[in-house]
């Protein structure tokens, strides 16, 4: 296969269909044929990346190898097909026009009136076609975010236009939308999907592939109707049910032929339907796990999307364990000394969730205690294993008033501090250690015997970090600091050797656990946790 072939995912009628997970799915069902894949996110946000967002507004951010921070739906791609993205991977709407605002600055343009149409949309399309001339990818899948008609994602519309006429064969555009069931009447509705293929016409793209979201099976008619109506070919009208796991969702769309109706539109040979062996071997477990284990959530945002990764990360763990992972969410702002043994009870096992500022902090305080004291197997995860730590110090090495720095300047035991290179910074937006660093595990302690080797590579998104002048008192102590950067000798990981299962890492170990390869931490911390519930 000699040039790139380009797949457009956009939507319509609604936000929140799902088009990441379609992009996933249409991603895994092409590496299974044997093509090299990549996929990518446009989000038509002016943001520069989503670092600086509210999860209330975005869901969380996602981190990639290279310390790019971005869109939860890249979590999404790894987690599917187990490629590793990078700041290629995303962009967004800010970084576009930054891009194009700091050209014209250095006078690259030599005097020319900067427009949306060329400047902007030439700018989308260099960095579409990025990936694939860098890395000769068969397929670069690029997920648009927002809805058609929303008039921040016009001048991505246009480029894929143009990309479109460009590329001719080479360019397909999946377009999904939805096709809502009226209970009154008793009927599933095609209109709002006609409304979004016009729409989308009116800016000059004809779908090829039409992926409809419904909750109810779509009978042909309803599908030969749409097909008509929205000159798509009927063998490319796929409907895409709700399914009792968005891991189903690659299967159901082999099903329904997505991957075969696209490979048709780019004139490549369709083959044998692959077999998703290993894929559907993780979903025959899952589906025949019935027993039960149940982890609870301390955090402070209580919705799914702000910790997609840590679920996902958990979940899978069950899966690898036989069990259904069942997870609570437990407020850390409501947490006191009087209601945490009740908050917690049923619990087999508590993550002590990431996080930025103050609110809920005292809350993670107190779980920490309450768990490390009761032995409940616990996983702290960056902010997390600081609360670990802050409250060790508090109640074992008797420093009542142990903190961070980023909680309280004053503190007299800053056992969490700002690394000496950050003291200064005043700009909020990636001015973190970011991205994969180096790690070297301790013989003989218990993350060694997890990972099973000496030197692991994870991913991190914080400012602040543990305090070594205080090592010595926590080793005494019994808190082990069995993880360190080889280099900078900050430290990453911490345990509790006399505990179940008591750990806390500066990493983030959910962004590096996928469907067929579940991080080791969470698969031990899972099955520590079914141990307990015994």
């Amino acid at each position: 296969m000699a040039e790139t072939k380009y797949i457009f995912v956009t939507g319509g009628v609604v936000s929140s269909l799902g088009k990441g997970i379609i992009s996933s799915s249409i991603g895994k069902l092409l590496q299974a044929r044997g093509y090299n894949i990549t996929i990518q996110k446009f989000d038509p946000y002016i943001n520069i990346d989503p670092g600086t967002l509210n999860p209330y507004e975005h869901g969380e951010c996602y981190v990639t190898v290279d310390g790019m921070e971005t869109d939860l739906d890249l979590g999404h791609y790894e987690r599917f097909t187990g490629i590793q993205t990078t700041k290629a991977n995303s962009l967004t709407t800010g970084r576009i026009y930054k891009s194009v605002i700091d050209k014209e600055r250095r006078g690259d343009y030599l005097g020319k009136t900067i427009q949306v149409v060329p400047h902007i949309t030439d700018e989308i399309k260099r960095n579409v076609k990025l990936l694939g001339k860098k890395f000769h990818y068969d397929f670069v899948i690029t997920e648009i975010g927002g809805t058609i008609g929303d008039i921040e994602s016009a001048p991505f519309m246009e480029a894929i236009r143009q990309l479109k006429w460009e590329l001719g064969k080479n360019a397909v555009n999946v377009h999904l939308t939805y096709v809502p069931f009226l209970k009154a009447a008793g009927e599933l509705k095609t209109k709002p999907t006609q409304h979004s293929v016009k729409e989308l016409q009116s800016v000059g793209i004809q779908p090829d592939v039409l992926v409809l979201r419904t909750e109810k099976h779509l009978s042909d008619d309803i599908r030969k109707k749409v097909a008509a109506f929205c000159n798509v070919d009927f063998d490319c009208v796929i409907q895409s049910e709700d399914m009792p796991s968005i891991y189903e969702v690659p299967v159901n769309m082999q099903n329904q032929g997505l991957d075969t109706a696209i490979l048709k539109k780019v004139g490549e040979p369709i083959g044998e339907k692959p077999s998703l062996g290993p894929w559907k071997q993780f979903l025959e477990r899952r589906n025949k796990a019935k027993e039960e284990v149940y982890i609870g959530l301390v955090g402070k945002y209580d919705l799914q999307d702000a910790y997609k990764s840590i679920r996902e990360s958990l979940s899978q763990a069950g899966t690898y364990n036989d069990r259904k992972t069942v997870i609570t969410f437990i407020s850390s702002e409501g947490l006191t000394e009087n209601n945490v043994a009740e908050a917690l009870a049923g619990q087999d096992g508590i993550v002590i969730c990431p996080g930025f500022g103050q609110r809920g902090i005292e809350g993670k305080i107190i779980a920490a205690h309450y768990s490390r004291t009761h032995n409940i197997p616990t996983f702290g995860i960056c902010l997390g294993m600081q609360m670990m730590v802050i409250e060790f110090a508090r109640n074992v090495l008797g420093f009542k008033d142990a903190n961070s720095r980023e909680i309280d300047e004053t503190t007299e035991h800053n056992v969490i501090d700002i690394m000496e290179e950050q003291k200064n910074i005043t700009n909020m937006g990636g001015t973190m250690r970011l991205g994969a660093y180096e790690c070297v595990l301790r013989q003989g302690s218990r993350v060694f015997d997890i990972y099973k080797k000496e030197f692991i590579q994870e991913r991190h998104r914080h400012r602040y970090e543990f305090n070594n002048d205080y090592l010595s008192m926590f080793e005494k102590n019994g808190m082990m600091c069995v993880g360190r950067n080889p280099e900078s000798d900050l430290i990453e990981i911490v345990e509790i050797p006399g505990l179940n299962w008591y750990i806390g890492t500066q990493f983030h170990p959910e962004y590096q656990s996928t469907v067929l390869k579940p991080h080791p931490l969470f698969v031990d911390f899972v099955k520590h946790a079914i141990a307990n519930h015994k």
